[in-house]
Order: C-alpha cells, then structure tokens, then sequence
C-alpha cells in the first residue's frame, strides 16, 4: 500500500538536504504542477513523501506520453504555460525541447547519476523503461520458454503472443523500428515480417499485454520486463527472457522555461531524483539510474539497455503506416 511506501521513504536516510532557501521561496509560489506519463500509484508515493518532507503542494496530471506533450505543446503556443514540470519519455520531451519549451536546471542530485545518463538540458535520464519477453510458466514450461527475440517467431507460437499494436502505440512503433539495433538491418527487416506473420493479438499499449500474459489468456507478451516484477508480487507465475540486449526508452523530469512556479520545480526535481524518491521506485520494480539503486528483478544487473531510435512526427507517422501494410494484411 501507498502508507507502507511512504513509511519507507523515511527509513532511508538521504544523502543531500534540501534547499533551506529555496523551498522558502517555493512557499511563496503556492505549488507545483507537473504533467507526466509516470504510474500514479508511484507518483502518489513520491508526491505524500514530498509534502510531509517539505510542505510543498504538488498536483499531478498523467496520461499518455503523447498526450502529456500535445496538452503541454498547445498551452504553450496558446501562450500560457501552465505545467511547471513534465515528467515523461525521451521522445516527446526531444519534440517540446525544439520548441524550446525547457530551462536548463542543474540540480545538485546530478552528480549521483552516471555521466553517460544526463542530458545537458534534461538532467539525468531517471529510469529506463526496458521491453522485452515476458511469459506465464503455467502456459509455457522454462524448457519451452523463448531464449531470444528470434524464437518468437518458431511456428510453435503462432497465435500464443500478444503485443500492442505497433500501427497505433506510439513505443512500439518506436521498438519495432528501433530493432536494427539489436539485431543489424537486414535482419530486422526480415524478422519484423516474420514476427507480423505469427499473427499476435494486437493490444492498446503495454499493460494490457502484460496483463493477458498474467491472467494466462496468452502464454507470450511483448511488454515491460518490469511487469514480470510487479504481477509477480502479486502471485502470477510470470517470468522474463534474459536477453543479453534489450531496446528500452529513457525517461526525465525537466523544467518549463516559462513555469509559473519555478522555485517549486526545482524543489520538487532535487527531491524527486534524490536517494528516498530513487530507492522507492526501484523497490516498485523500476530500473533507475542513480548510482547504487538496482531495481529488485533478478538479473536486472546484466541487462545490456539499448536507447530506442527518437523519431520525429513525420517518421512516426511514416513507420505507423508501414507496419499497417505488415500486421494489418
């Protein structure tokens, strides 16, 4: 539960302390709006541990990666911006940076991420969100199970695999287009055929492949590996393949140039990539960069994580009507 979560918070013992200054200047603001596509059960956590930590206001709203930049994009060219904060995927917040929607905030968390994950403008990439092949070993024995992304399409299960649909869902349009990555292009190009061939149900988005593989309608998903995680707490026999590669997206908390509530922002980005926020996520299965946290999925240590291609608008688009032409035949 989100009380036994927040009680963790306060068992860890936080390395830096915030502002005295700056969250005196936040009081003055009033709160902080912030726009993400981050899991609200998380966010709620992190957001309880916050006001308790600094008696700051923090209101959230969540929806789809590409819906938190269109509403963040039209406010602003309207504008008013009205988000202090977005917290999402490294796609969309590349798109909002060329309309120069960011400012540039050095927090001093900085210095506990890799210097591989910061991004000179968006701070340090928080999490990567890895997908790869999740399976239920009640429908799948572990001798049976998948060792690579090129078993998937072995005849044998055709129809036992489920993906969200890669002409609708943004990421997977990414992964399917990112996988010349993993596996060098010709190849993929062959493979994405093939996969398209083996005629998996296609879902919504990457929950609901998860969840189909959780409840045993389909034995195979492509999803987040994190889920093997998550619905395993809660007793589904799921089990992820241990690919030494896998294509996952960055994801950053970033401040608008124009917030109405700046000081509020960075209060809330020094608290939100510090110690406490980093070790709750990793403990709900969140892969996160800042050193020394690892999330609690085994062999998470060994995962070799591939950044996905950023495609612009009209590639999106271009690759959407592709993979019509590929899975929808």
């Amino acid at each position: 539960s989100l009380s036994v979560l927040a009680s963790f918070l306060f068992v860890t013992s936080s390395a830096f302390a915030q502002d005295a200054k700056l969250i005196e200047a936040a009081k003055k603001e009033g709160k902080v709006i912030a726009y993400g596509s981050l899991e609200s059960d998380t966010m709620e956590a992190i957001m309880n541990a916050f006001r308790k930590k600094t008696g700051l206001e923090i209101e959230y709203w969540r929806a789809s990666a590409t819906k938190v930049m269109d509403r963040a994009l039209s406010e602003a060219r309207a504008g008013r911006t009205v988000a202090d904060l977005i917290i999402t995927n490294d796609n969309p917040l590349r798109l909002l940076q060329k309309e120069n929607f960011f400012q540039k905030y050095e927090s001093p968390t900085w210095s506990d991420f890799p210097k591989e994950a910061i991004d000179p403008v968006l701070g340090p990439r928080y999490r990567n969100v890895i997908i790869g092949v999740v399976y239920n070993k009640s429908g799948v024995k572990t001798e049976d199970a998948p060792k690579s992304l090129e078993d998937l399409v072995n005849p044998k299960y055709k129809g036992k695999l489920v993906m969200p649909d890669p002409t609708q869902h943004t990421t997977t349009t990414q992964w399917v287009a990112s996988l010349h990555k993993v596996m060098g292009k010709e190849k993929a190009d062959k493979y994405i055929r093939d996969l398209a061939a083996m005629k998996p149900i296609l879902v919504e988005s990457l929950l609901p492949s998860a969840e189909r593989v959780m409840t045993g309608e389909t034995p195979v998903a492509i999803t987040y590996v994190k889920y093997a995680y998550v619905f395993g707490k809660r007793g589904a026999p799921l089990e992820y393949v241990r690919l030494p590669k896998m294509l996952g997206d960055g994801h950053y908390i970033a401040l608008a140039a124009k917030a109405p509530h700046p000081n509020s922002g960075k209060a809330f980005i020094d608290y939100f990539l510090d110690n406490e926020s980093m070790n709750l996520m990793a403990k709900l299965g969140e892969f996160v960069n800042r050193k020394g946290v690892l999330p609690p999925l085994p062999g998470a240590d060994k995962i070799g994580f591939v950044e996905m291609e950023d495609l612009s608008s009209k590639e999106f688009a271009e690759k959407k009507k592709e993979y019509q032409q590929i899975f929808l035949r």
